[in-house]
């Protein structure tokens, strides 16, 4: 029998459940163990996983204190247990691309199948790996496990031979183990453009380190970046008839969503980023079209040459390491919304307000403001629905980017002052409009960078969140 064997009797396997990081040298090498599986659903059939392959991923970047993870934050969660034991050795939550495709009308008739990986430290012996998803009241359960030996035959080694490309660093304050570890990829860019590439580098990591919290814990983090030239500039761009096979395979019209840019060629992505220490990832588009992308512990995009690059790479990045929402909700989307009853996101920057005592950000509630939290919230709406009419009619026309680029900034020029002037403008409570949802989700503050365009950097709602991260990885 296979020294990797899928359990399939679900009621073996063990639930979440917190404790404290086990002693690193104990259960782990210093190397890096990548699961790669199949996440497979669509057409009412439910959801499996299967798996692909285990790989050496290079050496371990990760804390070696902060094994267990219990921010509570995620979609999807990995346990991974010693076997002999079952010890819980290591957690992290995350959310996945198939997680978000299943919000879509898609999933009803069409079936997909998605990859993706886990990592965690090399274990030293046999572990047990279980990939839980998240219920409707927010507990989770199993959905499929996994049983590794790390001496079987079955699983790869060796790490790969050839780097895709070349490794340098943007900030450097310590080791990966006590750092939280981003990584940059280059997507897009030919080799003659490798200069344009370091240069954008540059602009977008200041821009991020220029938000709070970043700003005030940059030390707490490693830059780096990796050159992968390409032999077309750009990337594909089905939804403007433009097409790119490039190295990551980045591309514009995820969901069919204009502005949504992400790599379905997770093993591709996965391969490339070997090279370097790395927790986090965002690559760098080469295109002026606006547009990026973000998935919570999976990676992140943005587009370097539209005039909003720098909130885009910000935003994204928000969603990608801090597992924060969209707090907008009146700009068109892929996902199916309206539903009667929400449950309590996940995620730390919305919630459903089901019980304003019992509020997620209690604590952080300005003295004084009533919950919900009264804004002029039809105004809002009725400017930003003249706003979104304009910007289908752009992109309808596949007009010249600066169009766009002049409609954003009149809609941010009014936005700040609008969203600035009322009564609670600088008050922390609960502002309806939040998630994609017009009604029955609420947001922080009435105004964030997960929010709008607007120059107002992180709520204190979000600064908090990603402070959290931050604390999980360079710990």
């Amino acid at each position: 029998m296979p020294a990797i064997i899928a359990v399939i009797c679900l009621m073996l396997f063990q639930s979440p459940s917190p404790q404290l990081s086990p002693a690193f040298d104990r259960y782990f090498a210093a190397e890096t163990m990548r699961v790669d599986y199949f996440h497979t659903g669509g057409r009412k059939s439910g959801e499996t996983l299967s798996l692909d392959r285990v790989v050496n991923d290079g050496p371990w970047a990760g804390s070696r204190t902060q094994l267990v993870d219990a921010t509570n934050l995620g979609k999807y969660l990995v346990e991974v247990r010693d076997k002999s034991s079952g010890t819980l050795v290591y957690s992290r939550g995350f959310a996945s691309i198939y997680g978000e495709w299943e919000t879509t009308a898609e999933v009803k008739t069409t079936g997909r199948t998605f990859h993706e990986s886990v990592r965690f430290p090399w274990p030293k012996q046999p572990v047990a790996v279980t990939i839980h998803t998240r219920q409707a009241d927010s507990s989770f359960a199993p959905i499929w496990a996994t049983e590794i030996d790390p001496a079987a035959r079955f699983v790869n080694r060796a790490a790969l031979a050839q780097p895709a490309g070349r490794v340098w660093s943007v900030i450097e304050n310590g080791p990966p183990s006590r750092k939280v570890d981003l990584l940059v990829l280059s997507e897009g860019y030919t080799m003659a453009e490798m200069t344009k590439f370091h240069a954008d580098v540059a602009r977008l990591v200041d821009a991020l380190f220029a938000e709070e919290p970043f700003k005030s814990r940059r030390r707490d983090f490693n830059v780096r970046a990796i050159d992968l030239p390409s032999q077309q500039s750009g990337v594909n761009r089905p939804n403007a008839g433009v097409f790119r096979r490039t190295r990551l395979s980045a591309e514009y019209n995820i969901f069919d969503s204009e502005r949504y840019v992400l790599t379905l060629d997770n093993r591709a992505l996965r391969d490339a980023a070997s090279a370097a220490p790395y927790e986090f990832i965002e690559i760098l588009v080469n295109e002026q079209t606006y547009g990026g992308g973000g998935i919570f512990n999976d990676h992140a995009t943005a587009a370097v040459d539209s005039a909003f690059a720098g909130y885009v790479f910000v935003h994204e990045f928000g969603h990608h390491f801090a597992a924060l929402a969209d707090e907008y909700y009146t700009s068109d989307v892929a996902y199916e919304t309206g539903a009667a009853r929400k449950p309590e996101p996940w995620e730390p920057n919305v919630t459903a307000l089901h019980d304003p005592a019992a509020l997620k950000w209690q604590d952080l509630v300005t003295p004084g403001t009533p919950l919900p939290t009264p804004w002029d919230k039809e105004a809002f709406e009725k400017h930003t629905a003249a706003i979104q009419e304009r910007r289908r009619e752009i992109r309808k026309r596949n007009a010249p980017e600066t169009e766009m680029d002049a409609l954003f900034r009149e809609q941010q020029n009014w936005d700040e002052k609008f969203l600035a002037a009322m009564k609670y403008s600088a008050a922390v409570g609960a502002f309806e409009g939040a998630s994609y949802e017009a009604h029955g989700l609420y947001r922080p503050e009435a105004d964030c960078i997960m929010f709008t365009r607007d120059p107002v950097g992180f709520c204190r709602v979000c600064r908090r969140a990603i402070s959290r991260v931050i604390d999980l990885y360079s710990k």
